[in-house]
Protein backbone atom coordinates (compact mmCIF):
# COMPACT_ATOMS: atom_id res chain seq x y z
CA UNK A 1 0.00 0.00 0.00
CA UNK A 2 1.07 3.46 -0.55
CA UNK A 3 0.03 6.39 1.13
CA UNK A 4 0.65 10.00 0.25
CA UNK A 5 0.56 12.26 3.40
CA UNK A 6 0.42 16.03 3.25
CA UNK A 7 -0.81 18.99 5.26
CA UNK A 8 -1.27 23.33 5.44
CA UNK A 9 1.06 23.57 8.43
CA UNK A 10 3.95 22.89 6.19
CA UNK A 11 6.57 19.92 5.74
CA UNK A 12 8.43 20.95 9.03
CA UNK A 13 5.10 20.85 11.44
CA UNK A 14 5.21 18.18 14.19
CA UNK A 15 1.86 16.69 13.12
CA UNK A 16 2.68 15.96 9.32
CA UNK A 17 5.73 13.90 11.19
CA UNK A 18 3.48 11.97 13.55
CA UNK A 19 0.77 11.38 10.72
CA UNK A 20 3.55 9.57 8.65
CA UNK A 21 5.30 7.72 11.46
CA UNK A 22 1.56 6.34 11.74
CA UNK A 23 1.32 5.12 8.38
CA UNK A 24 4.11 3.40 8.04
CA UNK A 25 3.05 0.16 8.99
CA UNK A 26 0.92 0.16 6.16
CA UNK A 27 3.72 0.08 3.62
CA UNK A 28 5.51 2.64 1.64
CA UNK A 29 4.65 6.67 2.19
CA UNK A 30 5.78 9.61 0.40
CA UNK A 31 5.02 12.88 2.23
CA UNK A 32 4.54 16.09 -0.03
CA UNK A 33 3.65 19.47 1.23
CA UNK A 34 3.78 23.47 1.27
CA UNK A 35 7.84 24.07 2.70
CA UNK A 36 6.30 26.77 4.77
CA UNK A 37 2.63 27.08 6.47
CA UNK A 38 0.04 28.00 4.06
CA UNK A 39 -3.08 27.76 7.12
CA UNK A 40 -7.02 28.90 5.78
CA UNK A 41 -5.41 29.30 2.63
CA UNK A 42 -8.50 26.87 1.50
CA UNK A 43 -8.63 24.97 -2.30
CA UNK A 44 -6.03 27.53 -4.04
CA UNK A 45 -4.60 25.90 -7.33
CA UNK A 46 -1.58 27.67 -8.61
CA UNK A 47 -1.82 28.17 -12.00
CA UNK A 48 -0.02 31.44 -13.03
CA UNK A 49 3.50 30.99 -11.90
CA UNK A 50 5.91 28.27 -11.51
CA UNK A 51 5.74 25.29 -8.94
CA UNK A 52 9.33 24.66 -7.10
CA UNK A 53 9.69 21.11 -5.61
CA UNK A 54 12.16 19.88 -3.50
CA UNK A 55 13.71 16.86 -1.97
CA UNK A 56 13.42 17.59 1.75
CA UNK A 57 15.25 15.66 5.00
CA UNK A 58 12.18 14.67 7.04
CA UNK A 59 12.14 13.52 10.66
CA UNK A 60 10.86 10.04 10.17
CA UNK A 61 13.00 7.20 8.49
CA UNK A 62 12.09 5.62 5.53
CA UNK A 63 9.60 8.73 4.73
CA UNK A 64 10.11 10.37 1.39
CA UNK A 65 9.31 14.03 1.73
CA UNK A 66 9.34 16.56 -0.88
CA UNK A 67 8.03 20.39 -0.22
CA UNK A 68 6.29 22.52 -2.72
CA UNK A 69 6.38 26.33 -2.93
CA UNK A 70 2.69 26.66 -2.95
CA UNK A 71 -0.35 25.37 -1.70
CA UNK A 72 -1.83 21.72 -0.13
CA UNK A 73 -3.76 21.15 -2.94
CA UNK A 74 -0.89 21.64 -5.35
CA UNK A 75 1.17 19.58 -3.11
CA UNK A 76 -1.56 16.66 -3.83
CA UNK A 77 -2.23 17.86 -7.64
CA UNK A 78 1.58 17.33 -8.51
CA UNK A 79 1.92 14.19 -7.12
CA UNK A 80 -1.08 12.51 -8.44
CA UNK A 81 -0.43 14.26 -11.95
CA UNK A 82 2.77 12.13 -12.12
CA UNK A 83 5.18 13.74 -9.61
CA UNK A 84 5.29 10.41 -7.81
CA UNK A 85 6.03 7.54 -9.93
CA UNK A 86 4.43 4.81 -8.13
CA UNK A 87 0.66 4.57 -7.60
CA UNK A 88 -1.16 6.01 -4.73
CA UNK A 89 -3.63 3.84 -3.20
CA UNK A 90 -4.86 6.79 -0.33
CA UNK A 91 -4.04 10.33 0.68
CA UNK A 92 -4.16 11.04 4.01
CA UNK A 93 -4.06 14.99 5.26
CA UNK A 94 -2.69 17.08 8.73
CA UNK A 95 -2.33 16.08 11.62
CA UNK A 96 -3.78 19.75 11.75
CA UNK A 97 -2.46 22.00 14.46
CA UNK A 98 -5.68 22.95 15.56
CA UNK A 99 -9.84 21.92 14.40
CA UNK A 100 -11.17 21.87 11.56
CA UNK A 101 -15.15 21.50 12.14
CA UNK A 102 -18.04 23.25 10.96
CA UNK A 103 -17.42 25.87 8.07
CA UNK A 104 -13.78 25.59 8.78
CA UNK A 105 -13.96 23.39 6.06
CA UNK A 106 -14.28 26.03 3.46
CA UNK A 107 -10.62 27.37 4.59
CA UNK A 108 -9.08 24.77 5.46
CA UNK A 109 -5.53 23.69 3.37
CA UNK A 110 -5.75 20.85 5.33
CA UNK A 111 -8.90 19.72 4.40
CA UNK A 112 -8.68 21.04 0.57
CA UNK A 113 -5.56 18.67 0.24
CA UNK A 114 -8.14 15.80 0.90
CA UNK A 115 -10.53 17.44 -1.53
CA UNK A 116 -7.77 17.88 -4.41
CA UNK A 117 -7.72 14.00 -4.07
CA UNK A 118 -10.79 13.08 -3.99
CA UNK A 119 -11.20 15.56 -7.36
CA UNK A 120 -8.89 12.57 -8.73
CA UNK A 121 -10.68 9.95 -7.66
CA UNK A 122 -8.55 8.53 -4.57
CA UNK A 123 -9.96 7.92 -1.39
CA UNK A 124 -8.66 10.54 1.13
CA UNK A 125 -9.15 11.49 5.31
CA UNK A 126 -7.88 14.61 6.73
CA UNK A 127 -6.98 14.65 10.47
CA UNK A 128 -7.30 17.50 12.93
CA UNK A 129 -5.92 17.49 16.19
CA UNK A 130 -8.58 20.14 18.52
CA UNK A 131 -5.01 21.92 19.62
CA UNK A 132 -3.96 25.20 18.63
CA UNK A 133 -1.24 25.10 21.20
CA UNK A 134 2.71 25.15 19.88
CA UNK A 135 3.33 22.29 21.91
CA UNK A 136 0.44 20.36 21.15
CA UNK A 137 0.63 16.83 21.83
CA UNK A 138 0.33 14.54 18.61
CA UNK A 139 0.75 10.81 19.89
CA UNK A 140 -2.79 10.49 20.10
CA UNK A 141 -4.16 11.62 17.11
CA UNK A 142 -1.85 9.96 15.23
CA UNK A 143 -2.97 6.67 17.22
CA UNK A 144 -6.40 7.41 16.34
CA UNK A 145 -5.41 8.02 12.47
CA UNK A 146 -3.67 4.75 12.80
CA UNK A 147 -6.64 2.88 13.71
CA UNK A 148 -9.08 4.20 11.16
CA UNK A 149 -6.44 3.54 8.45
CA UNK A 150 -6.44 0.14 9.84
CA UNK A 151 -10.00 -0.34 10.29
CA UNK A 152 -10.16 0.25 6.10
CA UNK A 153 -13.49 3.41 6.41
CA UNK A 154 -11.30 4.60 3.17
CA UNK A 155 -12.36 2.03 1.21
CA UNK A 156 -16.40 2.34 1.73
CA UNK A 157 -16.01 6.34 0.64
CA UNK A 158 -18.59 6.87 -2.65
CA UNK A 159 -17.27 9.04 -5.14
CA UNK A 160 -16.09 12.39 -4.02
CA UNK A 161 -16.36 12.11 -0.55
CA UNK A 162 -13.81 12.25 1.96
CA UNK A 163 -13.33 11.66 5.39
CA UNK A 164 -13.06 14.49 7.81
CA UNK A 165 -11.43 13.09 11.07
CA UNK A 166 -11.14 15.66 14.59
CA UNK A 167 -9.74 14.44 17.72
CA UNK A 168 -9.77 16.09 20.74
CA UNK A 169 -7.30 17.29 22.68
CA UNK A 170 -7.21 14.64 25.36
CA UNK A 171 -4.65 11.41 26.43
CA UNK A 172 -5.57 8.41 24.38
CA UNK A 173 -6.99 6.90 27.20
CA UNK A 174 -9.33 9.67 28.13
CA UNK A 175 -10.79 9.43 24.76
CA UNK A 176 -14.74 8.37 25.03
CA UNK A 177 -15.03 6.95 21.73
CA UNK A 178 -16.12 7.66 17.93
CA UNK A 179 -19.09 9.60 16.72
CA UNK A 180 -20.25 9.48 13.14
CA UNK A 181 -21.87 12.91 12.65
CA UNK A 182 -22.28 16.15 10.61
CA UNK A 183 -20.92 19.28 10.59
CA UNK A 184 -21.98 21.84 13.53
CA UNK A 185 -22.18 25.55 13.08
CA UNK A 186 -19.40 27.98 13.37
CA UNK A 187 -19.22 31.20 15.25
CA UNK A 188 -16.54 33.36 14.06
CA UNK A 189 -15.41 36.31 16.01
CA UNK A 190 -13.47 38.15 13.70
CA UNK A 191 -12.81 41.83 13.96
CA UNK A 192 -9.95 44.62 11.53
CA UNK A 193 -7.50 45.79 12.67
CA UNK A 194 -6.42 49.02 11.54
CA UNK A 195 -2.93 49.78 11.99
CA UNK A 196 -0.43 52.42 10.02
CA UNK A 197 2.94 51.53 8.24
CA UNK A 198 6.17 54.10 8.72
CA UNK A 199 4.97 55.89 5.48
CA UNK A 200 1.57 56.72 6.68
CA UNK A 201 -0.26 54.19 4.60
CA UNK A 202 -3.13 52.47 6.95
CA UNK A 203 -2.87 48.90 6.65
CA UNK A 204 -5.26 46.33 7.92
CA UNK A 205 -5.45 42.67 9.68
CA UNK A 206 -8.19 39.97 10.46
CA UNK A 207 -7.93 39.58 13.90
CA UNK A 208 -10.00 38.68 17.23
CA UNK A 209 -10.71 35.32 19.38
CA UNK A 210 -10.51 31.77 17.90
CA UNK A 211 -13.76 30.71 16.29
CA UNK A 212 -16.57 29.11 18.93
CA UNK A 213 -20.05 27.97 18.09
CA UNK A 214 -22.75 25.55 19.05
CA UNK A 215 -21.10 23.16 21.16
CA UNK A 216 -24.60 21.72 22.80
CA UNK A 217 -26.18 20.48 19.20
CA UNK A 218 -25.87 17.04 19.80
CA UNK A 219 -24.70 15.14 16.65
CA UNK A 220 -22.56 17.36 15.36
CA UNK A 221 -18.43 17.74 15.31
CA UNK A 222 -18.79 20.45 17.45
CA UNK A 223 -20.76 18.65 19.72
CA UNK A 224 -18.06 15.42 19.67
CA UNK A 225 -15.16 16.85 20.24
CA UNK A 226 -16.05 19.10 22.95
CA UNK A 227 -17.50 15.85 24.88
CA UNK A 228 -14.47 13.85 24.41
CA UNK A 229 -15.18 11.98 21.42
CA UNK A 230 -13.37 11.96 17.79
CA UNK A 231 -15.64 13.30 15.04
CA UNK A 232 -15.92 11.28 11.91
CA UNK A 233 -18.19 13.22 8.69
CA UNK A 234 -18.21 12.40 5.71
CA UNK A 235 -17.77 15.23 3.35
CA UNK A 236 -19.30 15.50 0.11
CA UNK A 237 -17.85 17.75 -2.87
CA UNK A 238 -21.45 18.01 -4.46
CA UNK A 239 -22.95 21.27 -2.53
CA UNK A 240 -26.05 21.52 -4.82
CA UNK A 241 -28.98 22.39 -2.43
CA UNK A 242 -31.55 19.72 -3.60
CA UNK A 243 -34.17 21.58 -1.32
CA UNK A 244 -33.87 24.82 -3.44
CA UNK A 245 -33.04 23.54 -6.50
CA UNK A 246 -36.68 21.96 -6.42
CA UNK A 247 -38.20 24.96 -4.93
CA UNK A 248 -37.32 26.92 -8.20
CA UNK A 249 -38.03 24.71 -10.20
CA UNK A 250 -41.35 24.98 -8.90
CA UNK A 251 -41.77 28.67 -9.85
CA UNK A 252 -41.53 28.11 -13.95
CA UNK A 253 -38.42 29.61 -14.35
CA UNK A 254 -37.19 26.72 -16.66
CA UNK A 255 -40.29 28.19 -19.24
CA UNK A 256 -39.19 31.64 -19.07
CA UNK A 257 -37.54 32.92 -22.41
CA UNK A 258 -34.35 34.55 -21.97
CA UNK A 259 -35.07 38.03 -21.23
CA UNK A 260 -39.01 37.95 -20.32
CA UNK A 261 -40.08 39.00 -17.35
CA UNK A 262 -43.13 37.69 -15.82
CA UNK A 263 -46.32 39.51 -15.16
CA UNK A 264 -46.50 40.67 -11.33
CA UNK A 265 -49.77 39.05 -10.03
Amino acid sequence: MHILVSNDDGIYAPGIAALAAAMLPFGQVTVIAPKENRSAIGHRKTMHKPLRIDSVPFPVEGVRAYATSETPSDSVAVALLGFVKDPIDLVVSGINRGANMGQDLTYSGTVSAAFEAVIWHKPAIAFSLVDHSENADYSAAAAIARQIVALGLYRDLPSLTLLNVNVPALPLEQIKGFKVVRQGLRTYNDTLITRTDPYGRPYYWIGGEAPSGNMTEEGTDLWATHNGYVSLTPIHLDMTNYAMMRQLQGRGIESLKPGEIPSQT
